[in-house]
């Protein structure tokens, strides 16, 4: 592995993919066991960490069902870096923690900071917490995975992409780079999903 190699891009996505993943492996159990978050955080961490695993990441990672894996998806330099077994893990534990809690924290102080809408349903929540969650998604196709999700290159169908390629219109193109229905699906099925839960969980 040669870091001389890399593009400043491709140095923004490695030390992006690393510090979003690994940075909530750390604060999240440290502010749990000091009691600074939720009694719930630690168990939706995990639980949604298996959820966007086996929801998508493995699929897209691996190219399961009528994709292409990311090594081909993307720079070979970076399967160096982020290597395709390791990839999917990563990924995910970035879902569940910087995206998951982190968006949830944001959406919350968007909204005033009111646990109340952790006990019942609030559309205006959820539009907070969808906008939040897409949000950062197009942030990340426009900005870091552009390269690996563009015209060409097939993801795999997925449980929480279940459109699969064969209806994946492009929503928009901006600045060269276009944005597709199938890699914002996982998130429009995981936002309900997540507040679902939340909801029922602290009403436990």
């Amino acid at each position: 592995m040669d870091f001389s190699e890399l593009s400043f891009e491709q140095i923004r996505l490695i030390f992006v993919v690393y510090f979003s993943a690994i940075t909530p492996i750390f604060l999240v159990p440290y502010l749990y066991f000091k009691k600074r978050i939720p009694s719930w955080s630690l168990h939706i961490y995990i639980l949604f960490f298996l959820v966007c695993a086996f929801g998508w990441e493995i699929w897209f990672n691996y190219g399961l069902l009528n994709g292409d894996n990311v090594n081909i998806r993307r720079a070979d330099i970076l399967n160096s870096f982020l290597p395709i077994h390791f990839n999917w893990l990563l990924n995910s534990l970035a879902d569940s923690g910087t995206i998951c809690l982190g968006g949830l924290y944001l959406a919350l102080k968007i909204s005033n900071n009111s646990t109340k809408v952790l006990y019942k349903w609030n559309w205006n929540f959820f539009f907070v917490l969808l906008t939040v969650f897409i949000a950062q998604n197009l942030f990340v196709e426009m900005y870091l995975y552009h390269d690996q999700l563009s015209i060409g290159k097939s993801l795999s169908w997925s449980p929480f992409s279940p459109l699969g390629s064969q209806i994946n219109p492009i929503l928009f193109t901006f600045n060269h780079r276009t944005i597709s229905l199938q890699s914002q699906m996982p998130w429009l099925i995981m936002t309900p999903l997540f507040y679902r839960y939340l909801i029922y969980y602290s009403n436990k």
